[in-house]
């Protein structure tokens, strides 16, 4: 397999010259090129035909996120990283890019961290690379036992299993998540019966510029979570950075909570421990729905919410950036449905609302 290309664009030499030695050592990948401005970069992009470009946040001239537009008409589906400092400038910036068609993001290591730059774009940028240009697509193939895929008439048909009434939402998501909760969220009604919580891989300060971005784009409230949070219907809790969320039952009502436990699959706040705290609080009347991510975190949770009777749906691969965490529910044959992007909210929809009116007649 060739390596995959490079176009490192950023205004500071130093940073230009860590990416291009670290990017470079990697077997991989090789460095197509460098550009020190968005105007460069755009006119070398013909010039280099790069696989893939890392995108500095914040220019002077051309900033990040005007090239971003540029190269999104020109190229839609180059995979573009951007690379951001951890301020809230930067990370306001990178949530607009997101938003924008940028594929991912890569925090810049800070002054004070503890780690050298050069470890940092190791294991944080480095591994996006290869998920977003497809080394491998996904970790988790050949799939042992295969769900065969419905045709859409599916979608909307009744459920055949006895109906059970549904109370809460979990999603949880990761590489191409903000876009793909975008595209979600304008689909709920403002009338949606339970409460939705989310966890996307973010650090702080992003997550909170996520929950208000997300909070534009739909009629339901959606905030960053909080220790001790009343869940309500129709009310949906982005995970903080840096803080797993649970759910726990207080007598007839549902509170959320936050910690600082150590990080699962390498991941806080984790899909897998907001899953399992569902499971327990809820449980067979979950449905959890598993988005666009690179990794597996997801896939015990979503075996913990099935454990207890409740529903998983996860992301076809078709319309994911990355099929890792949906395509690692799907190899272990988790999920219940496996649906494009566009017929997920359609497929909840059916779900929460048909199953609740029907578990409620029943009860009569």
């Amino acid at each position: 397999m060739q390596p995959i290309r490079v176009l490192i664009v950023d205004d500071s030499a130093v940073i230009r010259r860590q990416l291009s030695d670290v990017l470079g050592a990697d077997p991989g990948i090789a460095v197509a090129g460098i550009a020190g401005s968005g105007s460069m970069a755009l006119a070398r992009i013909p010039e280099l035909n790069p696989d893939l470009i890392t995108l500095d946040v914040e220019m002077p001239g051309m900033s990040g996120i005007e090239t971003l537009v540029e190269i999104r008409k020109l190229y839609p589906r180059l995979p573009v990283i951007m690379f951001s400092s951890l301020t809230g400038p930067g990370a306001a910036a990178t949530v607009e890019a997101l938003a924008r068609g940028a594929s991912d993001y890569a925090v810049k290591a800070s002054a004070s961290s503890p780690e050298p730059a050069s470890v940092q774009i190791r294991q944080d940028l480095i591994p996006k690379i290869k998920a977003l240009c497809g080394v491998p697509r996904s970790p988790h193939v050949p799939i042992p036992v295969p769900i065969p895929r419905r045709p859409p008439a599916s979608v909307i048909a009744a459920p055949a299993q006895r109906p059970v009434r549904i109370d809460v939402l979990a999603i949880g998501t990761s590489t191409g998540g903000p876009n793909a909760l975008a595209d979600l969220m304008p689909q709920f009604p403002r009338d949606f019966p339970v409460p939705i919580v989310i966890v996307q891989h973010m650090p702080r300060m992003f997550t909170n510029l996520l929950a208000a971005r997300l909070a534009t784009l739909t009629a339901l409230r959606v905030e960053e979570g909080k220790d001790g949070q009343k869940l309500e219907p129709g009310q949906i809790w982005v995970a903080p950075g840096d803080y797993h969320m649970t759910v726990s039952r207080k007598g007839k009502d549902y509170a959320l909570g936050l910690n600082q436990d150590a990080p699962e699959n390498s991941c806080r706040p984790a899909v897998d421990v907001l899953f399992r705290s569902v499971a327990q609080a809820y449980g067979s009347n979950v449905l959890a729905v598993v988005l666009t991510g690179m990794g597996a975190d997801g896939t015990r949770g979503s075996a913990e919410i099935r454990n207890a009777g409740g529903t998983v749906i996860a992301q076809d691969e078709a319309s994911s950036v990355v099929w890792g965490m949906p395509g690692s529910v799907v190899a272990a044959s988790l999920a219940d449905r496996i649906c494009p992007l566009s017929a997920i909210v359609p497929e909840i929809l059916r779900r929460v609302l048909y199953q609740r009116s029907v578990a409620l007649g029943a009860r009569g």
